[in-house]
């Protein structure tokens, strides 16, 4: 199981990927980027977003491996109403 420095470490990754991701997407809006500059971002954002939702997936896989550690493709979500 990984410790919790390296899942911090995790977090602070994907948060980073984040901003930057919405940095990007907020300097190709303004339209004021060249055609290469607006390639290069757009292939930029691209690996970002995959980076992200890598780390999403790998972070709803811990969930549900907490949730059904025996079947954890079949844990349902919990209901915040159920004590």
């Amino acid at each position: 199981m990984p410790n919790s420095s390296e899942d911090t470490s995790r977090v602070a990754e994907f948060e980073k990927s984040l901003d930057e991701l919405e940095k990007l997407v907020q300097r190709m809006e303004q339209g004021e980027l060249s055609l290469d500059d607006s390639l290069q971002s757009f292939e930029r954002g691209v690996a970002l977003y995959r980076s992200c939702q890598g780390a999403l997936d790998q972070a709803k896989l811990r969930v549900n491996l907490l949730l059904d550690p025996a079947a954890p493709e079949n844990a349902q979500p919990f209901s915040p109403d159920t004590p």
